[in-house]
């Protein structure tokens, strides 16, 4: 798989404003990697909804799919599973692969959940598991909007958002990678209702929240501002760093 057209970026920003793209981030990723044929590793997976995504388009050759968090793993492993998909328990810090096994690997929003004193170790490891050549690409939740403002109540993750992005900064510095490209989007989140935030953000397995009484009627609150007839909805900004390894 080779990627030595692709022109490079200069240089890095952890946000920018002014941008004006609202879309999935599958007319991203399917933008920015060619798929077809690629040996593919997702960390961080999470419930899978983008490694199924991928499958299902039929153009990759092999999916890896690891999660650290062992209930979502289990929960994963119990599911109808494409042929060309295998899921695997493990952590980006200590990716259980062979050296150059990889054409793309892929970060959706996981990188800042790595512990911060392993950052460093993940990007090394995602680096000896990329074939010469191959494609790192690491989507990160910009520290902005009125989610975050929510989110932050009870989760406040500027600090490893911050983190996450000087570790991908260092890893371009030291010449393990070279920054192909940087992209900024919104990506649109809905909820029904409140019980549905609770559910799918609250009650996740891979972070224990336990909000106060109190805490959680200040959530349950804000979150209430946005609501409208159909639900709530929000824009998230995303920023996705598109790294080469050299």
């Amino acid at each position: 798989m080779e990627f030595e057209n692709m022109p490079l970026a200069t240089a890095m920003k952890i946000s920018e404003p002014g941008y004006d793209r609202v879309c999935d981030e599958r007319d991203i990723y399917e933008r920015l990697l060619p798929l077809e044929d690629a040996d593919i590793l997702e960390l961080g997976c999470g419930k899978a909804e983008k490694t199924f995504a991928i499958a299902e388009r039929g153009k990759a050759n092999r999916i890896v799919a690891l999660e650290v968090d062992e209930i979502q793993h289990a929960k994963n492993l119990q599911r109808k599973t494409p042929s060309n998909v295998s899921f695997q328990l493990g952590g980006a810090q200590a990716i259980p692969v062979g050296d150059r096994s990889f054409d793309i690997v892929l970060m959706f929003k996981s990188l800042h959940h790595v512990p911060l004193a392993l950052m460093d170790t993940a990007m090394a490891e995602i680096h000896r598991v990329l074939k010469p050549g191959g494609m790192a690409y690491i989507s990160e939740p910009v520290f902005a909007g009125e989610f975050n403002e929510i989110l932050r109540l009870f989760h406040d993750e500027q600090a490893v958002r911050a983190a996450a992005f000087a570790a991908v900064e260092r890893a371009v510095a030291a010449g393990s990678f070279e920054l192909a490209s940087e992209t900024f989007f919104d990506t649109p989140v809905h909820f029904e209702n409140f019980e549905q935030f609770e559910e799918q953000i609250l009650k996740v397995t891979h972070t224990q929240h336990r909000l106060a009484p109190e805490l959680y009627q200040q959530v349950r609150q804000k979150f209430m501002h946005h609501m409208k007839t159909d639900g709530a909805s929000f824009r998230t900004p995303i920023r996705v760093d598109l790294l080469r390894k050299v």
